[in-house]
C-alpha cells in the first residue's frame, strides 16, 4: 500500500462513528457474498442462505441488506457492478461484510476465477478501500465449510488457500476477520457424518453439500453473530438470542425473485 492510500484509508477510518455514545442509532449490515449467504425464494425452498437468518441474532438498530447472490465470485460480483450498486447505497457507520472463495476456486471459469495470494486479494481490496473511502466499515469473512469427511468421519476442508489468503489480508489491512471457515469445520465435525446432513441441503431428491435448509443457515448465521459480537464489530447490545433456540419456521422465502441466477 503506498503512503497516499494509506493516509486515505486511515482518514476514512477516522471518520467512522466510534461504538458507543457516538455510533449511529440505526446502521446497515451489507452482505456481499454468494449462494451459501444468498437470499433464496419459494422455488428453491429449502435451501436457505444465512444471510436469511442473521437478522434474528441483530436488535432492530442493525439492518442486514442482503446483496450476496447465487454464482458470484470475488472477482465476478465487482465486474457485473454489484460492488458499486452497494458503495452507491452504503453510509458512513454502516458495515460491509465481505464472503467469497466458493466461486473463485473455479478455476475453468475465467469470470469467476481468482488465484489466493494474487488476485483474489487484490479483488478484496477493492471491497476494503470501497467501503473505507465510504466512511463504512469492511469485515471479512472466511467462506463457510463444504460438507466434506473422509473414510474416518474427519471433517475435511475445502477451500485450499483462499482462508489462509483472506487471514493475511486481514491482518496487513487491520480489518475485522470473522474466521467462518475455521468454526464451521470444527461445527461440522461435532455434528459428525450423518448430523450434518440435517443441516445441508438435503433432500429425497437432492444431496446438497454446500447449500444449507433452515437449520444449517441458522446454525451459521450463529456463528455469523458470535464473531461480530468477538471481533467487536458490533456492540452486545446490538446482538440477542446468540444462545437461544431459533425455530427453523421462522425462515420464509418470499414468491418470486427478479434474479434467475445459479
Amino acid at each position: 500500500m503506498s503512503l497516499t492510500r494509506r493516509q486515505v484509508a486511515l482518514a476514512a477510518l477516522a471518520a467512522v462513528p466510534l461504538r458507543g455514545g457516538g455510533v449511529r442509532r440505526n446502521r446497515t449490515l451489507y452482505i456481499a457474498g454468494d449462494s451459501t449467504a444468498a437470499q433464496k425464494y419459494v422455488i428453491e425452498a429449502p435451501e436457505t442462505g444465512w444471510g436469511m437468518a442473521l437478522p434474528f441474532f441483530l436488535r432492530k438498530g442493525v439492518k442486514v441488506s442482503n446483496q450476496a447472490i447465487n454464482g458470484r465470485s470475488s472477482k465476478s460480483f465487482v465486474d457485473e457492478g454489484r460492488l458499486d450498486a452497494i458503495l452507491a447505497d452504503i453510509q458512513p457507520g454502516d458495515l460491509l461484510l465481505i464472503q467469497f472463495a466458493h466461486n473463485d476456486e473455479k478455476t475453468a471459469d475465467p469470470t469467476r476465477y481468482t488465484e489466493p495470494w494474487t488476485t483474489y486479494q487484490e479483488y478484496l481490496r477493492l471491497y476494503i478501500d470501497g467501503a473505507r473511502g465510504r466512511g463504512a466499515r469492511p469485515v471479512l469473512a472466511t467462506p463457510v465449510e463444504r460438507r466434506r469427511f473422509d473414510a474416518a468421519g474427519n471433517a475435511l476442508p475445502t477451500h485450499g488457500d483462499y482462508p489462509a489468503a483472506m487471514r493475511a489480508l486481514a491482518q496487513e489491512e487491520r480489518v475485522a476477520l470473522l474466521d467462518i471457515e475455521a468454526l464451521s469445520l470444527a461445527l461440522w465435525q461435532r455434528l459428525g457424518v450423518e448430523e450434518t446432513k440435517v443441516y445441508f441441503n438435503w433432500t429425497d431428491t437432492e444431496q446438497d453439500n454446500t447449500h444449507f435448509n433452515p437449520p444449517g443457515a441458522i446454525a451459521v448465521a450463529r456463528l455469523v453473530a458470535r464473531e461480530l459480537a468477538r471481533t467487536r464489530v458490533l456492540a452486545p447490545r446490538e446482538l440477542v438470542r446468540l444462545h437461544d433456540e431459533i425455530p427453523p419456521s421462522w425462515i420464509t422465502w418470499p414468491e418470486a425473485s427478479d434474479a434467475s441466477d445459479a
